[in-house]
């Protein structure tokens, strides 16, 4: 007997076919069947009454931290995709910096086996540019490409030898795949916790400056420019590098970016212990120094924000990641210098990032786009969508109810996050993988 569900009366928003009205979607045995304004309810069939919510394809994470093999006191692929799911993401693209390094087949074998077995929604392994992240000598990336990986990074190092960058840029051209760069010069960066400006130096803290990220950015720009291939930036966070990317677009550098919801919405401020608009020139409060606003690349100023908002509306950033970096209490719960780099950010994403729309900056589609169509486009993958054929992935959300986050309630086992307390406008009701319910 056919499994079927009727998802009725949702703002339905699909940017891969332009759609954005009122509409009733017909899934059976997991796929899309029909798309219409009304569908007539057929028998033996399940029903969802999205009347008042709004009816996506999926999001699609493309920076990811899954921690499993080796870290699951921080995160298991079972948690991280349970908070996947609850945050609207039905696709989640796992960063290699496990223990093993995913630098062999084993090791992607491990996670893909292992998401088949006990995750909610669908995995896609980023294998290693080098083996062990370390650097110094190429991984075999036809293998890793065979074992079914959709990249290459090697995450938080960024490769900084422009040779080996420019060998692992011309084997995964020719393999079809990205290389994923993390942007920064260790040596302007080194001993940095936060961003180098006024605040980090009230803080007495050592900086991380805009500089550390914009030189590699740069030299990525000219490897691209130099070998044709693509190089992805993860994570970017400065002005100067959007007006870099924004410059190498135009001159047809294949070269493309991300970034992140916190980056975006958040600014250096967190780390006093202060939300954006709270003078920062008062008294130090008790939440100053605050671990949980700790993450690499750093938060940034407000101008860097702002500008960031507007490489994301012309074009410059291509899509939305969330670089979910979970930890455990004990690597947050200490001094500012030994905390860790990292924040959970998978169910607190879609909430952040409407608070773009309710500013009127964004619209609803064009945040749907970068959180499906976008990242689909770049993975190359048949996802993202919800046309007739299609997988049934989808997230349905309440763009206006108000909530408050409770760090201790969320499905990620990393509690790490600067908004616990903060209350937040917009919530996922729920989420269908291949035409199921699991969230």
């Amino acid at each position: 007997m056919d499994n079927k569900l009727v998802i009725r009366s949702g703002h339905f928003i699909d940017p891969s076919q332009n759609i954005n009205q009122i509409m009733d979607i017909l899934i059976v045995n997991g796929k899309v069947r029909q798309i219409t304004p009304s569908i007539e309810i057929p028998e033996s069939s399940d029903e969802f009454d999205a009347s008042g919510l709004v009816v996506t394809p999926g999001f699609i994470d493309l920076h990811c931290h899954l921690r499993e093999p080796g870290q699951e006191h921080k995160e298991t692929i079972k948690t991280a995709t349970r908070a996947a799911a609850s945050g609207g993401f039905t696709t989640i693209c796992a960063m290699p910096n496990t223990d093993p390094v995913m630098d062999n087949q084993s090791v992607v074998d491990f996670v893909i086996n292992k998401s088949n077995e006990v995750g909610h929604v669908r995995v896609l392994p980023i294998g290693s540019v080098t083996r062990g992240s370390k650097g110094k000598h190429l991984t075999d990336m036809n293998e890793l490409a065979e074992a079914g990986v959709i990249g290459f990074s090697d995450d938080g190092n960024p490769v900084w030898d422009p040779n080996i960058m420019r060998q692992a840029v011309s084997y995964s051209m020719a393999l079809g795949l990205p290389v994923i760069n993390h942007c920064e010069t260790l040596e302007l960066s080194a001993g940095g916790t936060m961003n180098e400006g006024w605040i980090s130096n009230r803080l007495g803290l050592k900086g991380v400056p805009n500089a550390a990220e914009d030189s590699m950015v740069a030299r990525d720009i000219a490897i691209s420019k130099l070998t044709g291939g693509n190089i992805h930036i993860a994570h970017i966070s400065t002005k100067g590098s959007i007006d870099l990317v924004r410059e190498a677009k135009t001159q047809g550098v294949n070269i493309t970016c991300e970034v992140t919801p916190h980056h975006l919405t958040l600014t250096d401020s967190y780390v006093m212990g202060l939300d954006n608009n709270q003078n920062s020139f008062g008294p130090l409060n008790n939440n100053a120094y605050d671990t949980y606003a700790k993450v690499n690349p750093p938060l940034r100023s407000r101008n860097d924000v702002r500008v960031l908002r507007e490489g994301l509306m012309d074009g410059t950033i291509d899509f939305v990641a969330t670089d979910h970096a979970p930890h455990s209490v004990v690597d947050k719960e200490c001094t500012f210098d030994e905390a860790a780099f990292g924040i959970s950010v998978l169910e607190t994403a879609l909430a952040s990032l409407l608070s773009l729309f309710h500013k009127n900056l964004i619209t609803l589609p064009f945040l749907v786009e970068k959180l499906t169509t976008s990242p689909a486009k770049f993975l190359q993958k048949d996802i993202g969508t919800l046309k007739v054929g299609s997988m049934a992935d989808i997230a349905i959300f309440d763009p206006n109810i108000e909530w408050t986050v409770d760090s201790t309630s969320l499905e990620s086992k990393g509690k790490n996050t600067p908004l616990s307390g903060k209350t937040l406008k917009g919530k996922v009701i729920a989420t269908f993988f291949a035409g199921q319910r699991v969230y």
